[in-house]
C-alpha cells in the first residue's frame, strides 16, 4: 500500500477550484457534523472558515478535553549528528553550507544524555542529518543502547530508512518516528531538493508507513509550512495521517505544524502561514481526527504556543536546542534552525501547571508478557474541563 495513491485522487486542480468554491453556508454544514470527511476537512481549511475561527477553536478544545484531558506530553530533541549530503535550499545542514560539522561519540551522547535527563525528561526525539556515512543504522543503534538508560520513550528523526533498518532500532529501543515530508507537492519538491538521497519523493512519503509495518509505537509527521500553499499543505498532511490512522490501528499517529524559521543560508518561504492559519490548521485537524495527537515545537514564540494550546495540542518539545551536543558542549556548532521559545523544561512546566494543564514527562511504560508478546500501556491524566476557555 502506498499513501501516494490516495494523495493523487486529489489533484491540485480540484483541490484549488473546490477551495475557491466553499461557501459559508458549507462551513456552518461541517461545523454542525460529528463525524468529519476528507472534504470537510478541506472546507475547513479554506479562506471562508477563517471568519469561523472562534466557533472551530471552541469545538476543538471540547474535542481535546474529552480524549485527552488537561495534559501535554513534554519532550525533547537531541542533535546526533549534522553531517548531511543532501543539497536542500531551505534547509540550514545544506551541504552547501560551509559550518564546522560534527558527530557525538558514545563519551558525547552521554554526557548530552546527563544534562537532559537531569530535567526529568523521559522522552527524548533524536535527530541527524542524512548521512549514512556518519550516521549509519548501527550508529543510531548503539546510541539508542546508551539513551535507554536515561529515557523511558526514544524518538527518531533521520532520514528514511528500509523496513528492515526501522525492526533493528524497535528492536533496540526506539519506539517512536517523526519524518516531515517537507512539501506534498511532487513538482515543488524535486525544486528544492537538488541534489541527494532526500530527491527520492516516493521513498519519503512512504517511510512512516514502513515504519508502521515494522511495528513503530508512534508516528509523527508534518509539511514544512511555507513552502507550498496553506491550505495545501495541512490538507494533504492530514490526509495521510488520517490515512495511517486507518490503516495502522495500533499506531498512536500524530501530526506537527512546523513552520519556517531563520537558519544559515537565504532561502525565504514563497508561502508565509500567518497566526491565524496555524490556528486554523491544528483546530481544522483536531475537528477531522478527534484522537490524533498535535505537536508544536519551540520554533514557535512562548506566547503563541501559551495561547493556542488549549485548541487541540498535545504534545510540545521544552529546552530545545538544534545543536550537536549543544547542551554539554557550549561550543557547539551551528544549529538546524533558531529557536522562538526558549524557555527551559522547569519554566514549560511551570507555565502549563498555570493554565491548569498537567505536564507529563513519562505516560507509558513497556509490559512484557512473555518472549515474544510486548504490549504498552498508556496513561493519561484526566483533568476537569474549563469552562469558559478564552479562545
Amino acid at each position: 500500500m502506498s499513501f501516494y495513491n490516495a494523495m493523487k485522487s486529489y489533484p491540485s486542480g480540484d483541490i484549488e477550484a473546490f477551495i475557491r468554491n466553499v461557501r459559508p453556508d458549507d462551513v456552518s454544514r461541517v461545523l454542525s457534523k460529528s463525524r468529519l470527511e476528507p472534504l470537510d476537512y478541506l472546507t475547513l481549511l479554506s479562506p471562508q472558515a477563517s471568519s469561523f475561527i472562534e466557533d472551530m477553536a471552541q469545538k476543538a478544545h471540547e474535542i481535546t478535553i474529552r480524549q485527552f484531558g488537561k495534559t501535554i506530553l513534554l519532550y525533547t530533541p537531541m542533535y546526533l549528528s549534522d553531517h548531511c549530503v543532501n543539497h536542500c535550499l531551505y534547509c540550514g545542514f545544506n551541504a552547501n553550507i560551509a559550518m564546522d560539522r560534527s558527530r557525538l561519540d558514545s563519551d558525547a551522547v552521554d554526557r548530552e544524555a546527563r544534562v537532559i535527563s537531569k530535567t526529568g525528561l523521559k522522552h527524548i526525539l533524536i535527530l541527524t542529518g542524512e548521512s549514512r556515512l556518519h550516521s549509519s543504522p548501527e550508529y543510531l543503534a548503539d546510541c539508542v543502547d546508551r539513551l535507554s538508560a536515561y529515557f523511558t520513550s526514544i524518538a527518531i528523526e533521520v532520514y528514511p530508512l528500509d523496513t528492515d533498518e526501522y525492526t533493528l532500532l524497535i528492536q533496540r529501543g526506539v519506539d517512536g518516528l517523526t519524518l516531515y515530508q517537507e512539501t506534498y507537492n511532487d513538482v515543488l519538491y524535486d525544486r528544492l531538493h537538488v541534489r541527494g538521497p532526500k530527491k527520492n519523493y516516493r521513498y519519503r512519503l512512504d517511510a512512516p508507513e514502513r515504519g508502521c509495518a515494522a511495528g513503530i509505537r508512534s508516528v509523527n509527521i508534518g509539511a514544512l509550512l511555507g513552502l507550498d500553499t496553506f491550505y495545501r499543505e495541512t490538507f494533504l498532511t492530514g490526509l495521510h495521517a488520517f490515512y495511517l490512522q486507518r490503516a495502522y490501528p495500533q499506531v498512536d499517529i500524530s501530526v506537527s505544524f512546523p513552520r519556517m524559521r531563520p537558519h544559515a543560508g537565504s532561502f525565504s518561504p514563497e508561502c508565509p502561514v500567518s497566526d491565524r492559519e496555524m490556528v486554523q490548521a491544528v483546530t481544522a485537524l483536531r475537528l477531522f481526527m478527534p484522537r490524533a495527537g498535535i505537536t508544536l515545537s519551540t520554533r514557535e514564540t512562548a506566547e503563541f504556543r501559551d495561547n493556542i494550546l488549549p485548541l487541540g495540542i498535545t504534545r510540545m518539545s521544552a529546552g530545545s536546542c538544534t545543536q550537536v551536543g549543544g547542551r554539554s558542549n557550549q561550543d557547539a556548532a551551528t544549529g538546524q534552525f533558531e529557536i522562538s521559545d526558549e524557555r527551559s523544561v522547569e519554566e514549560m512546566a511551570d507555565a502549563l501547571r498555570r493554565r491548569g494543564y498537567q505536564p507529563v514527562y513519562k505516560d507509558w511504560e513497556p509490559i512484557v508478557g512473555s518472549a515474544d508478546a510486548v504490549s504498552s500501556v498508556m496513561t493519561f491524566r484526566n483533568a476537569k474541563v474549563i469552562e469558559n476557555v478564552a479562545v
